[in-house]
């Protein structure tokens, strides 16, 4: 068996003393010796200072005494400047940046302090201090510097590369209102910047820039800001609006925004509209791939003829599969069958149409195809992988792999004072920091130098480096490192309190966080099992669990402790289903509940298919194929897939110590693992977003 994470992080420290003496042996002995990894009484001093130092003023100082030396000991002062930016002035800060130029904190700092000064309006110190490539606010407040001394902007120099942008800071008011009084934005310009603002949807954009437009031009950039922002008003007015070519662009805009949001609303203006306008062949063909493929995520009953009427110009992959995902829906194999074979090329190749053309052969009585292509995908480590591997009793296609050793280059990563920095971070607890100290060490790296970096960060226990850094080509393999077991936080233990199994919640943990313990999504959900806190209050309360708020939540065993009886929670609500719960866990369990009453007759695959939202569909996915990994890493084989996708009407049951488990093996050749995932709850373009993001934990749910 592989081994696990406290030996892992045990073993850490006979290889830091072994790259020691390499780089001593090399005749860096000094240079190692000032970077060494920080003893716990360091580390621990540390923390005390820098909370100190984030409270601004000197008193850090005394607590950091002796820790001039440690790795860390710039990142001390910079939070005490930061915390004073207020009352800092110019020869603090440039004492420091000379003190650790190039270094992050030094950046930040300088960052930090330039939009000090323009606060001040300091210009002169500003313009003195000021670095170009600090981000669009600066650069914007870089000009407002230019233009409180008089000078005059000029288009090409100072403007054409933010005029790209769809949108900009409000630093940058003041300098486009300046370039509007010199005459700078001429019509062309502003069409040009409103252009590139409606191709991105930032109707906030077009409607700051229409007022500068000729009175009739400033009409139809009018709408079409409302066709972007308020699509169902636009398509009342529209009858009464002329047919010229931006009205023309305000109406399409506003009809596939309305097909988003309410697709029959949207059918009723497009028939009243469509005569109205002389659209071209490229519009008519966006609003019909609009209304068609929201009405797929609808399963309307016309969606199906929609997608296959749809003209090859009007068509997308995205219109391609939806016309497979509701002829699957409907159990239409004839129609699903069409569906396959109107897919493009590199559709064709992936493992979810294989799948599923194997699927509707054996359905229309071609067996032996079916079975020749549900062979092809078990040789695939992938939840279709899976899936046909159950269809055609084969073993599971797990090829794991090691990582090479080689002490110099080993060596040579330890001793170098980014990477050094980013270990220490980590140690302290400032993730954030010690993940951009990692990204700017391993910056332009090769991509095994890269790897080898993931696996040192694995055998400290930072995780999510590995999993993140080893998702690709032949480091798809390194199954030890990219699914950590971690059972030090208490995983296995907790889920079996529960009352579920250990590598569904290893599955949960590993698609929702990646292992990154101070995860925060947008929806505020946080830590390795994205909770909210309203929700983990609330599980704490049922479960008679303390509760010390929503920062708790950043420790992993706090976390855990609570994610896994909500997940108990949502699988007591389907019927112990780990494939339903892990949908509700991601849309929410009101959302699943919707589907289940207008397509709960189906097989688990072809509801997972036909989920509306690609997020949530990829997500159950994933969690279903990481089961089945973590299963086969705590056990040496696995439950078969479907055993975990019980059908409708059907009770799961925790599997007993005779439960059948699948043999794994490796064929030749090896194949790809699933992807690991990707920014904890991230959206994906439509279709998923074709209804609406998946909605977040509900507490009273």
């Amino acid at each position: 068996m592989m081994t696990n994470a406290p030996a892992a992080r045990h073993a850490a420290r006979p290889l830091r003393i072994l790259a020691r003496l390499a780089l001593v042996a090399m005749g860096v002995g000094t240079v190692v010796a000032a970077q060494a990894e920080g003893s716990a009484a360091e580390r621990l001093r540390f923390r005390q200072a820098y909370a100190s130092a984030q409270q601004g003023g000197d008193a850090w100082r005394a607590q950091a005494a002796g820790l001039e030396n440690y790795v860390l000991f710039p990142y001390l002062e910079a939070a005490a400047l930061s915390h004073d930016l207020r009352t800092l002035d110019r020869a603090r800060v440039d004492a420091y940046l000379s003190r650790y130029p190039g270094m992050i904190p030094a950046a930040d700092l300088r960052r930090d302090f330039l939009g000090e000064l323009a606060r001040r309006k300091d210009w002169a110190t500003f313009t003195a201090m000021y670095q170009p490539g600090l981000g669009d606010g600066l650069s914007c407040f870089a000009l407002q510097a230019r233009l409180s001394r008089g000078e005059p902007l000029v288009f090409e120099r100072d403007l054409a590369d933010l005029w790209k942008k769809a949108s900009l800071p409000n630093a940058c008011d003041p300098v486009i209102a300046a370039a509007h009084d010199q005459g700078l934005l001429t019509p062309e310009r502003l069409w040009s910047r409103i252009q590139i603002a409606a191709d991105a949807g930032k109707g906030g954009t077009v409607a700051s820039l229409a007022p500068w437009l000729p009175p009739e031009d400033a009409i139809a950039a009018q709408r079409i800001a409302q066709a972007l922002n308020d699509p169902a008003t636009a398509l009342s007015a529209a009858a009464n609006w002329p047919d010229t070519p931006r009205h023309r662009q305000a109406v399409t805009l506003a009809l596939q925004r309305m097909a988003r949001k309410q697709s029959a609303a949207a059918d009723t203006a497009w028939t009243t509209l469509r005569p109205r306008f002389s659209l071209s062949e490229q519009q008519t063909g966006a609003i019909e791939n609009a209304l068609a493929l929201f009405h797929a995520t609808d399963f309307d009953a016309s969606a199906l003829d929609r997608l296959a009427a749809l003209p090859a110009g009007a068509q997308t992959d995205a219109t391609r599969e939806w016309r497979v995902r509701v002829a699957l829906a409907r159990q239409d194999w004839p129609a699903a069958l069409s569906a396959l074979d109107a897919l493009g090329a590199s559709q064709k190749d992936d493992g979810e149409w294989r799948y599923f053309r194997a699927f509707v052969l054996a359905k229309l009585g071609r067996q032996g195809e079916a079975k020749a292509i549900y062979q092809s995908v078990a040789q695939e480590a992938t939840y279709f992988g899976f899936l046909a591997a159950d269809r055609v009793d084969a073993a599971y296609a797990i090829c794991p792999a090691r990582m090479a050793t080689d002490e110099t280059r080993e060596a040579a990563l330890l001793g170098d004072p980014g990477l050094d920095r980013a270990f220490e971070l980590y140690a302290v607890g400032l993730q954030k920091l010690a993940r951009r100290e990692w990204t700017a060490a391993l910056a332009g790296r090769d991509a095994d130098t890269q790897r080898l970096a993931a696996d040192l960060a694995f055998r400290k226990g930072w995780y999510d480096r590995a999993v993140f850094g080893l998702s690709s080509g032949d480091a798809l393999r390194l199954y030890e490192q990219r699914f950590p077991l971690a059972r030090q936080d208490g995983v296995v233990e907790q889920s079996s309190q529960a009352g579920i199994e250990a590598p569904w919640a290893y599955a949960i943990i590993r698609a929702e966080s990646a292992w990154m313990s101070d995860a925060r999504s947008g929806a505020d959900a946080r830590g390795l099992m994205q909770l909210l806190p309203s929700t983990a209050a609330l599980v704490a309360q049922r479960n008679g669990l303390s509760w010390t708020g929503g920062e708790s939540l950043y420790e992993p065993t706090a976390n855990i402790v609570l994610g896994t009886r909500y997940l108990a929670q949502m699988a007591a609500r389907f019927n112990g289903a780990p494939w339903l719960a892990s949908a509700a866990y991601n849309a929410g369990p009101n959302k699943v509940d919707q589907w289940v009453a207008a397509r709960g007759n189906l097989e688990p695959d072809l509801f997972v298919v036909s989920i509306p939202y690609k997020e949530t569909r990829e997500y159950v996915a994933r969690v279903m194929a990481f089961a089945v990994i973590y299963d086969w890493r705590l056990n040496g084989n696995a439950l078969p897939i479907a055993t975990r996708m019980t059908p409708f009407g059907s009770t799961y049951t925790l599997p007993t110590s005779g439960a059948v488990r699948k043999p794994v093996s490796c064929p030749a050749p090896a194949v790809a693992t699933p992807a690991p995932a990707s920014t904890p709850a991230a959206m994906e373009p439509a279709p998923a977003s074709a209804t609406s993001a998946p909605t977040p934990q509900d507490p009273q749910q």
